[in-house]
């Protein structure tokens, strides 16, 4: 009975921790087992987040509003084009009125020279007179058909106003008309240099509103397709001036000399 005892007594504790110790191990073994996915499978790196592209709705508005532009774009596109032909027909004109008015200030200044001659002398009859008088209404009515002297002009020589003395000699008179004449179309070359001026104007406000809505034509379309870089506003303007065509700066229109 004391054998039994004292083997009970000594094998228990030792049994005991026997089975604790493989609690353990298997608490152990169990814990890595729920534990080996997680690190058999690493979580996903994400890919680095490309541009958000926008919403539906906010891809409809700026494709709407990249057609509105287009649309304006082409249209100031044309009025630039219309107003630059509008200019080219304004600088023929005052090139051409510069060319009659030349040759008319050489017409005038080679009967300033024959004037210093002097003036042939007639007796100062009635009749010289009458003869005189349709002498200047004929010549004036010459220039006027060929369109070297207004209908005002025209009327104030057969109405003597205006330094027009009918009195005066043939020759006189010829100076005085050559000299009308050449105010004439010195007045129409100022007249037309001054359209062509703002000829010249309007075609730049025009050419600057086209560029400045095909810039940002171009502009708009781009950021309808997000993919693509945006381009500058400068890249733009140039590309829109090329597709203009637009000229240098206006030369100067040159000068009458008096």
């Amino acid at each position: 009975m004391d054998i039994v005892l004292y083997q009970f007594l000594t094998e228990v504790p030792l049994a005991a921790a026997i089975w604790s110790v493989l609690l353990v191990l298997a608490l152990t073994v169990l814990a890595v087992l729920v534990a080996r996915p997680e690190r058999d499978h690493p979580p996903a790196v994400e890919a680095p987040a490309g541009p958000a592209a926008p919403p539906a709705p906010a891809v409809a508005d700026l494709r709407r509003y990249a057609d509105e532009v287009a649309v304006a774009a082409a249209g100031a596109a044309q009025n630039a084009r219309r107003r630059r032909a509008a200019w080219t027909a304004a600088q023929d004109a005052a090139e051409r009125a510069w060319q009659a008015y030349d040759e008319a200030e050489t017409a005038a200044r080679r009967f300033r020279d024959a004037g210093a001659l002097p003036t042939p002398h007639t007796p100062r009859t009635p009749t010289e007179y009458a003869a005189r008088e349709r002498w200047l209404h004929h010549a004036a009515t010459a220039a006027h058909l060929r369109g070297e002297l207004s209908i005002g002009q025209l009327c104030d020589v057969f109405a003597r106003r205006g330094g027009w003395d009918p009195r005066r000699h043939p020759v006189e008179q010829e100076v005085v008309l050559a000299r009308a004449v050449r105010d004439g179309r010195l007045a129409r070359y100022r007249a037309a240099a001054a359209r062509e001026r703002a000829a010249w104007d309007d075609a730049e406000l025009a050419a600057a509103a086209a560029r400045a809505l095909a810039a940002e034509a171009y502009a708009a379309a781009e950021r309808v397709r997000p993919a693509h870089p945006p381009a500058t506003t400068a890249t733009a303007s140039r590309r829109a001036r090329k597709a203009l065509g637009w000229p240098h700066p206006r030369p100067s229109a040159p000068a009458p000399a008096r």
